[in-house]
């Protein structure tokens, strides 16, 4: 996970809801010919406000996904929703990938694709608009994705954080 002031998260009072994002079968090239496994990236959430990604290797589909959870399980934040959005425009690159998340309007929904929507909607959002740029790897989305949340901090941080009270943080 990405270092930030997000804290993280115990799993053991939380119900998770466990969503598979890619699922890949790799090859090992050995002496006595191809080896195939499974890679599977996954990511949990409680729907309303934590998440985490995880990947899983193992030789069969159902290994590899029950891994990532495991994996997933362990690496949760909380992220700052309010009224079922973000509260403000963010980006966020990691490696080759680039996203854009925005604030927006009730009634608008999850505009996002494959890898991003699967994040948000394990976040819980109910309306956002998001963009990714470059490539399109899952493994990197989801990272991009999940850093970019991260990075995410509600009013109340910033008070305080700078000292203030919440009415100098609008208004000064």
């Amino acid at each position: 996970m990405m270092a930030n002031s997000n804290m993280k998260v115990r799993t053991s009072d939380l119900e998770l809801k466990d969503r598979l994002v890619s699922i890949q079968r790799v090859t090992k090239v050995t002496k006595g010919g191809r080896t195939f496994s499974f890679s599977a990236i996954v990511v949990v959430g409680n729907e309303n406000g934590v998440v985490g990604y995880g990947l899983g290797k193992a030789s069969e589909v159902q290994a590899a996904i029950a891994k990532g959870v495991e994996d997933a399980k362990k690496n949760l934040v909380k992220i700052p929703v309010i009224n079922g959005t973000i509260p403000h425009k963010q980006e966020f690159r990691f490696g080759g990938s680039e996203v854009m998340i925005r604030p927006a309007a009730p009634g608008t929904g999850i505009i996002a694709g494959g890898a991003m929507r699967a994040v948000l909607e394990s976040l819980g959002v109910k309306n956002v608009l998001a963009k990714s740029k470059g490539s399109s790897n899952p493994h990197n989305l989801v990272k991009a994705t999940v850093g970019a949340l991260c990075e995410l901090r509600d009013a109340a941080s910033v008070a305080r954080l700078r000292g203030i009270s919440m009415n100098q943080v609008f208004n000064g």
